[in-house]
């Protein structure tokens, strides 16, 4: 993750070789975007038009997205998002704003650390009060590689499985034991899953999130009135409502119950690779496992519908995710 302010001057020109683009075209035509973003292959689905439209919908943003092209025929596209209301030197972009997910460059085959530097020469040319960026785990090295000498980075720990040996070899090889017989344990309990990619079931997900802030204000000895204050900000109903409704097909629900009663529930964005955004569960039923069991069906059907990883987010320098 990184921000950064100000311009670049002459004696702080970047070592890293560099190409030649166009001038930007913003925002970015949705055509060119959602080609770019197809023949990416380690985009995720935060960084397609479709989320740019749900973050607009939802929040106080306008589409800020940059289109370039190189010398050599190449369409580069940057997702990001001006904070309204907030314009030329006062405006304050991100990609993607805190909350929203993954953002950075999209290239075909995706971006080479020259094309990289390249645009990060050109965003730290212009007169904005700040430019934060949130760029794909898979891509890290050329970002950190390529980053300005104003740039301030924080590092973060991301979690990701590789699904290119297929699920049998993923669950078998890459998830320990103890996922595993969670799972098996979750189907003894007597859970069941539904998935849904209408939108119907993000209010049962909705109300667990809100109770894990609930639980997590309690753990945190914070008054709980400031924590579920902060939460219905950054992630009110309406926000994944939007998110469901822009992206479609590709927003999947999850939902793990006990008879009628949900107990966990995950939203998992699917394309080119698969991306597990928000997840929460009741804290009673934590013997029950369901996540084990939520995950490995979500994993499943990742590698069948052809995504090259599972990315599940980040824990800061925390490890514990790792262990699946």
């Amino acid at each position: 993750m990184m921000d950064f302010r100000g311009r670049l001057m002459p004696w702080q020109q970047l070592d890293t070789p560099t190409t030649v683009i166009s001038p930007a075209i913003t925002p970015a035509p949705r055509d060119a975007w959602e080609v770019v973003l197809r023949s990416d292959p380690l985009a995720l689905e935060s960084q397609s038009p479709a989320w740019t439209d749900a973050a607009c919908a939802a929040g106080p943003f306008e589409d800020a997205s940059r289109l370039y092209e190189t010398v050599d025929g190449r369409l580069l596209v940057l997702p990001m998002l001006r904070r309204r209301p907030s314009v030329g030197a006062l405006s304050v972009e991100a990609s993607n704003p805190p909350g929203w997910g993954v953002g950075g460059l999209l290239a075909p085959g995706s971006p080479t650390t020259a094309e990289v530097a390249t645009v990060f020469s050109e965003l730290a040319a212009r007169r904005v009060v700040a430019q934060r960026l949130w760029p794909n785990p898979l891509t890290a090295a050329s970002w950190a590689t390529a980053a300005p000498v104003q740039a301030r980075a924080t590092e973060r720990v991301a979690h990701l499985i590789n699904l290119e040996g297929g699920f049998d070899y993923v669950w078998s090889k890459l998830f320990q034991k103890s996922s595993r017989r969670g799972a098996r344990h979750a189907e003894r309990e007597g859970v069941t899953v539904e998935c849904d990619t209408t939108g119907r079931l993000i209010p049962e997900f909705h109300a667990l999130h809100s109770q894990a802030v609930s639980r997590w204000s309690r753990l945190q000895h914070e008054p709980r009135w400031m924590a579920m204050r902060r939460h219905r900000h950054n992630d009110p109903l309406e926000k994944f409502e939007a998110i469901a409704r822009c992206l479609r097909e590709r927003c999947q629900v999850w939902v793990a119950r006990v008879g009628a009663k949900p107990i966990a529930s995950m939203i998992v964005l699917q394309g080119n690779n698969a991306y597990d955004f928000r997840a929460a569960m009741d804290e009673d039923y934590t013997r029950c496992r369901a996540n084990d069991l939520l995950l490995r069906l979500a994993v499943c059907d990742a590698c069948k519908a052809g995504c090259r990883s599972y990315y599940m987010g980040d824990s800061g320098h925390s490890a514990t995710l790792g262990q699946f």
